[in-house]
């Protein structure tokens, strides 16, 4: 298919709800400065009882975070949210990806709600279904489609997620990403090839310090060029196509900073997530998921020095929760995921108030067959040998 891309918008003139997943609310929003928000929150939740589970991703707000049923990384949340039926409302506390992956694994009767829709994820939407589609296009030209495995990691859009349960592809996380691209390699023998999206550092990280793959292996394509940049000789020798994607966050961390840090901080551990550049990843002393991220200065003796590369909002409330250590953030600014911080204390007190008028808002909702390829992606990765399903 050919892609037509979006149109420019003037600055503070339209908007395109397809990229942006919605910026508006349809009602008033309590404003920032009530003081009753807290107790209206409370009132709300109590209201709603048993009928309603809030979930929580680490990188939230803590204002928000406050009111989680359970805390987790989004795949997590989202299976915890399969395992309540009883739970009419799953208000999804993070970006629109998670709730997406939420309905897909939930219940038809149950109805999940995303408090402020505008709350999407930078990543996830550089990998557009068309653009994917329009890459698949290219490789069936290159003659190599056939022994091309795609591996989306789970922070990537329902449909993305279908593109690869239909063309025998899998999801993967920042935990098994290592056991899912060793899956994909076993598909079709020596000439396998994999695209991986949306985030090129964890595809390359993975690749290169997992497996053993060299950096002449892979290459980035980059959607907005013919062949994503490359030539078909250099499509037809690569053995990892990596999409030209990132995380916001994750690649503001340098490795310049990495080294002023260790001449500052005394015996100071630099621990990172694989979303980080592979030039930060290599001069880290831990690399893992959230999860691995948070259980690790769980378990760190008191007195040791941590800089930690991954979203600020995580990495105060480890800093908090644990005073005896000492906690740094890898970075020279500040740095939140702007996204994840768009569900603030209004957007969840309007979304509970509204569902104890009987009224759902913002109900994030995956068609039917998108639901099922999805499902076959996923379910591939389930069935992966040996390995936590964590972000």
């Amino acid at each position: 298919m050919t892609m037509i891309d979006l149109p420019l918008l003037p600055l503070g003139r339209g908007k395109d709800l397809s990229a942006e997943r919605g910026v508006e609310c349809p009602g008033d929003l309590p404003p920032a400065s009530d003081p009753d928000l807290v107790a209206r929150a409370v009132a709300a939740k109590k209201a709603l009882g048993d009928k309603v589970f809030i979930l929580g991703h680490h990188y939230q707000r803590d204002e928000v975070v406050q009111f989680a049923d359970v805390m987790g990384d989004s795949f997590k949340l989202a299976k915890d949210a399969a395992a309540r039926p009883e739970a009419e409302y799953i208000v999804f506390c993070g970006v629109h990806f998670m709730a997406e992956s939420a309905d897909i694994l939930t219940g038809d009767d149950q109805k999940v709600i995303l408090p402020d829709l505008a709350a999407g994820c930078s990543m996830a939407d550089m990998a557009r279904l068309g653009q994917v589609e329009d890459a698949w296009d290219a490789l069936t030209d290159a003659g190599i489609a056939d022994v091309v495995v795609p591996i989306t990691y789970m922070n990537s859009s329902a449909d993305i997620k279908a593109f690869c349960g239909r063309h025998g592809g899998a999801v993967c996380t920042s935990s098994n990403a290592d056991v899912a691209l060793e899956w994909a390699f076993a598909q079709h023998g020596p000439e396998t090839k994999l695209l991986f999206f949306p985030d090129q550092h964890l595809g390359r990280n993975t690749a290169v310090l997992k497996l053993g793959y060299s950096l002449d292996d892979c290459i980035v394509w980059n959607p907005l060029l013919p062949n994503g940049g490359n030539t078909v000789e250099e499509l037809r020798a690569a053995k990892v196509i990596l999409w030209k994607g990132h995380c916001s966050v994750h690649g503001r961390f340098s490795a310049e900073v990495v080294d002023e840090l260790r001449a500052t901080i005394p015996d100071v551990q630099i621990l990172v997530h694989p979303e980080c550049a592979h030039e930060v990843v290599l001069k880290a002393d831990l690399v893992g998921s959230t999860e691995f991220i948070i259980n690790t200065i769980e378990a760190a003796p008191a007195g040791s020095s941590w800089a930690i590369g991954t979203e600020l909002n995580l990495v105060k409330r480890l800093a908090n929760a644990h005073p005896d250590k000492n906690i740094v953030f890898l970075d020279k600014t500040v740095c939140y995921c702007s996204t994840m911080n768009r569900i603030d204390l209004p957007h969840l007190v309007w979304a509970l108030e509204s569902l104890v008028e009987g009224t759902v808002v913002n109900q994030i909702q995956v068609d039917g067959e998108t639901e099922k390829q999805a499902k076959i992606a996923l379910q591939r990765m389930l069935d992966l040998p040996g390995r936590s399903h964590r972000d």
